[in-house]
């Protein structure tokens, strides 16, 4: 649920995760030492699962999210579905750049693929903005809160645990400690735990003492307590 508004927002916690994941990888290649193969090598391996990320993402906008806003208003999910293939394409070529960086890594072609990059994140930032507003909109105005959770329970059912975890390593760290504590208060116990072992790498102290709190956990500096 997001905290900005009174109803539930399908996309603001998602979408938060691919800012970060985005960014986070954006900086990453900026940074990469061409003269070190192993940084080249874990650079170029966060970027490939950054673009698996991405497509199975819009994949999912447009296997649930889209039909639902088709049955009620017709042709609203145009733009961005066209938006989607774009970003495909997108995809694919920035794909063949790093598989051409990883071959021959060379200063040339590894700015080139950081610009490629940039400017990919800088449209889907803009890309994300209409969804949350437009889309959301139009959500609203047709399906309840249920509804929507309902449609989120849908995307949820399609990803598998491996894609699950990438996502909660990039959403943990993304989101505000209200909407944190609430995600992980939201799972079952058994799910808990380990969530818990991953957000305590990834959250400094005092963003570890905030969840613990609000979990009713004593913050143990790095443990998680059963």
């Amino acid at each position: 649920m997001s905290t900005t508004s009174l109803r539930f927002d399908i996309y603001a916690p998602i979408h938060k995760a691919l800012r970060q994941f985005m960014t986070d990888t954006l900086l990453r290649l900026g940074r990469m030492d061409l003269d070190d193969p192993q940084d080249v090598a874990a650079g170029l391996a966060q970027l490939d699962t950054l673009l698996e990320a991405a497509s199975s993402h819009l994949q999912h906008e447009n296997d649930v999210i889209h039909p639902a806003i088709e049955a009620r208003h017709n042709g609203l999910s145009h733009r961005v579905a066209t938006e989607h293939r774009e970003h495909l394409d997108t995809i694919a070529t920035l794909r063949a750049h790093a598989a051409a960086l990883r071959a021959a890594p060379e200063a040339a072609a590894a700015h080139r693929l950081y610009r490629q990059l940039a400017a990919f994140i800088a449209e889907n930032f803009e890309h994300m903005d209409m969804e949350e507003t437009r889309h959301n909109q139009a959500l609203w105005a047709a399906y309840s809160d249920a509804e929507l959770q309902a449609m989120e329970g849908r995307i949820l059912a399609r990803i598998g645990p491996q894609e699950m975890s990438l996502w909660l390593r990039w959403l943990v760290p993304a989101l505000n400690p209200t909407e944190r504590a609430q995600l992980i208060a939201g799972m079952p116990p058994e799910a808990q735990a380990p969530v818990l072992d991953s957000a305590r790498a990834l959250l400094d102290d005092v963003a570890w003492g905030k969840l613990c709190r609000a979990l009713g956990r004593a913050a143990v500096p790095g443990l998680v307590e059963a």
